[in-house]
């Protein structure tokens, strides 16, 4: 198709689209006024039946935890995808050792500063992993940060360093455990004779580490799923840039 046609095809579409939109827009409520009846329920029964502060992560692993858990299973889907495409281009075994990134020599200021704030990263990806039901933050918050602190390994001491610190086997291993522990977390219920998902855990104290039942489990499996997931892509991608020195060409 021609991008003149294109073209054409995008304004019919915004003809057609234009009154659902306009009536979409005028109808809204004002800024401020008019709260959905699901909020308030959440405000309500997230505190006082799953001990939660943290209402999202109550949405989340609770109330519509089912719905997280396809969206976990979609995330797994797109990496397995993913690695799937640029594997079958380049191969699945890579070359013994790591190689090189044709990249300009790091300066002592840039790998300082990535040595002082990867653990600093890491540990505040943690923090926001463990005090899901607490603050705000929890699972896919603090895995993508988990996963950024590992990126700044490869940013402060290259590629050869980072490639044998994140083993692609092992990544696998992690994404596909913290999908299967989602799962399992409402396979478990069902075994007794519960609802899917139904909490079996000790709800634990408001306001807690340990609190919100279940909500830990199926937040653990999200934030490992995650963090391996997001280093796969990562891992995959850089794999992709990799050149073999003295051949002048890619890998």
């Amino acid at each position: 198709m021609t991008v003149r046609r294109r073209l054409w095809l995008l304004c019919a579409a915004a003809i057609a689209l234009a009154p659902g939109v306009w009536v979409f827009v005028t109808r809204m409520p004002t800024f401020g006024t008019g709260q959905a009846r699901y909020g308030m329920a959440v405000a309500v029964l997230g505190p006082s039946l799953r001990q939660a502060d943290n209402l999202v992560s109550a949405v989340n692993f609770d109330f519509r935890s089912f719905d997280t858990l396809g969206e976990e299973f979609m995330l797994l889907g797109a990496v397995v995808g993913a690695v799937m495409l640029l594997r079958g281009i380049r191969g699945e075994q890579a070359a013994p050792g790591p190689l090189a990134m044709p990249m300009r020599e790091r300066a002592d200021s840039s790998r300082l500063v990535a040595r002082v704030a990867t653990p600093l990263l890491f540990v505040y990806g943690c923090s926001l992993v463990a005090h899901a039901t607490v603050t705000p933050g929890g699972g896919f918050q603090g895995g993508a940060v988990i996963a950024s602190a590992m990126l700044l390994v490869y940013l402060g001491e290259g590629y050869a360093v980072w490639r044998k610190a994140v083993v692609s086997h092992w990544l696998a291993a992690l994404e596909g455990a913290g999908a299967f522990g989602f799962a399992c977390a409402g396979l478990f219920s069902l075994a007794f004779g519960r609802a899917f998902m139904a909490n079996m855990m000790p709800l634990g104290e408001r306001g807690k580490l340990f609190s919100g039942g279940v909500m830990l489990v199926e937040n653990l499996g999200v934030a490992l799923a995650v963090s391996a997931g997001i280093l796969m892509l990562f891992l995959e991608f850089l794999e992709e840039t990799r050149t073999i020195p003295g051949s002048g060409r890619r890998k």
